[in-house]
């Protein structure tokens, strides 16, 4: 019986996180106000009528969707012991929320048009050139902690090896739950997790020093202001992403620890990978909350008067809803996304393309490493 509550409780955890994530999509918690469902529209329409509408009409439909999905994927997961139920309701729920969001979308481009939006609107854009001869500096005091966790997973494996045996365990995901596998011990295995650590700090510290020579949105109406914020946003947004990287290499630290001692105690994995974690979902919901899009809850009272201009009608560079940006004859590589916080690539730049293909080279390769080790 308690087996079945747990098995019953994971899958509609996993249903029921999702589905408030799918519900709160269209909110300006999650996207800029001035982009909604990735259309743009001049700031005083953020509100507009048929923009709520349409986000009553997504959420309806969201809220029966979730009940509809989430209480039999819950009981069928119990009943087979397994999250693959879960695993199938989130493929449809992410599909139905797909097809709203495109719905939606469709819908304000058509309000827009007819109501001509931007007839009477005076348009800008502005651009802070100290972004580029004064940027945000990197953050290099805030790599310390990843690489100190870094430091210590080597010296500790350093020590432990030698006294390994000679086939070591390591755990796998599946359907049915966490599996043991052994393996020829080497330093491969052994060092996989602090292998795992070393590529994750060095990509995510090429991703910060990418983001900060982002392309910057800023506020057409306070610029001044705007630019102030934007470089508050980058510098929190940087640290954030420094420290959750030092979080998730504690967590390999302590999977490489379990893995070396041969310790498969279900709540010692838990603790190890759930502390960490809860520290990441901390980190992340920060930046949700009061750091917000774009730094959008970020303040700089600078007394600055309006400008009186909107940002661009750029809709037609947008692809897929809002989700995908193509421009050619934009130089930059990444952009501040209309869809979710963060920046997403331009897909017209070569560079982007270049820079996509090697992210994909190495998934591929760390996948036939997995597939024949």
């Amino acid at each position: 019986m308690n087996t079945l509550l747990v098995d019953a409780a994971l899958n509609f955890g996993i249903l029921a996180v999702l589905s408030a994530v799918l519900y709160t999509a269209p909110s300006p918690l999650l996207n800029p106000s001035a982009v909604p469902f990735g259309v743009r529209v001049p700031p005083d329409k953020a509100r507009a009528a048929a923009v709520e509408e349409q986000r009553s009409r997504y959420r309806g439909a969201m809220l029966v969707a979730a009940a509809v999905v989430t209480v039999p994927a819950s009981a069928l997961g119990a009943a087979l012991g397994t999250p693959a139920a879960a695993v199938a309701g989130s493929l449809l729920l992410c599909a139905l929320a797909a097809a709203l969001w495109v719905r939606a979308h469709r819908a304000i481009v058509r309000a827009k048009a007819e109501g001509g939006w931007y007839q009477q609107a005076r348009q800008g854009a502005v651009v802070d050139t100290s972004l580029r001869t004064d940027p945000v500096r990197f953050p290099w005091g805030w790599t310390v902690p990843a690489l100190v966790v870094i430091a210590v997973s080597v010296v500790a494996g350093v020590v432990v090896y030698p006294g390994l045996p000679d086939r070591i365990a390591l755990p796998e995901r599946s359907l049915g739950g966490t599996v043991y596998r052994t393996y020829p011990t080497s330093v491969w295995t052994a060092f996989g997790f602090v292998l795992g650590q070393v590529l994750l700090t060095l990509t995510m510290a090429a991703t910060v020093a990418g983001l900060l020579r982002a392309r910057a949105d800023l506020d057409v109406a306070r610029p001044v202001a705007g630019a102030a914020r934007y470089r508050r946003y980058l510098t929190v947004t940087a640290r954030s992403m420094l420290g959750i990287t030092a979080l998730v290499n504690l967590m390999l630290l302590g999977l490489s620890a379990l893995m070396w001692s041969d310790t498969r105690s279900t709540a010692m994995t838990l603790a190890a990978t759930g502390v960490p974690l809860v520290g990441v979902l901390a980190v992340t919901a920060w930046l949700v909350l009061r750091v917000g899009p774009a730094g959008s809850r970020l303040r700089e009272d600078t007394g600055e008067e309006s400008t009186g201009l909107v940002p661009r009608d750029d809709d037609r560079f947008w692809r897929g809803a809002g989700t995908v940006y193509v421009n050619a004859d934009d130089p930059a590589v990444l952009v501040p996304k209309r869809v979710g916080i963060g920046w997403t690539v331009n897909f017209g730049n070569p560079r982007s393309l270049v820079a996509v293909a090697l992210v994909l080279a190495v998934a591929v390769g760390a996948t036939v490493v997995q597939a024949v080790r």
